[in-house]
């Protein structure tokens, strides 16, 4: 189990990493992004629902948000094109859950999401995906401002 959370916090090092900037680059690209951001959305939403909330001391959850973050960072300053080409990815990735009824609202959601300052988030994931410990405050404003975002994209889905 230990092995499977180093290399889950590996997985999310390279993804964490990753310049939103290069992103940008080609329709394969904001569609490859859309897809992770769909994927990891679909499998906050299932725990959300499951739990009632997003538990940040659970390290799949980190790396799910840390996804969606650097989709929703992606968006900021995005052409046409590329919004275009993610939003087909990020209904590919979550297999139809965000559909072309909810799509924009959910884009929409992402872009504003990338408004907030989510680096405590980013530093906990950050942490995990180096293999040390990891913690996240639910007081701080800037992570209750970034859930509560979060959820209510995720209830878009609904």
């Amino acid at each position: 189990m230990k092995l499977f959370k180093c290399l889950a916090a590996a997985s999310a090092a390279v993804i964490l990493l990753s310049s939103c900037s290069v992103l940008k680059g080609a329709a394969s690209d904001a569609t490859s992004t859309g897809s992770n951001t769909g994927s990891a959305l679909v499998a906050l939403y299932k725990i959300l629902k499951a739990t009632g909330n997003l538990d940040l001391s659970d390290l799949t959850n980190i790396i799910n948000i840390g996804k969606v973050l650097i989709g929703a960072n992606s968006l900021t300053n995005a052409t046409d094109a590329f919004t275009s080409d993610f939003t087909s990815g990020l209904m590919n990735g979550s297999s139809q859950l965000i559909n072309s009824a909810n799509a924009g609202k959910v884009v929409n959601g992402l872009k504003a999401l990338a408004n907030i300052d989510t680096s405590a988030l980013a530093n906990a994931a950050a942490a995990a995906a180096n293999g040390n410990a990891f913690s996240v405050n639910n007081s701080n404003a800037e992570v209750s401002s970034t859930i509560s975002s979060l959820t209510s994209i995720l209830k878009m889905l609904d």
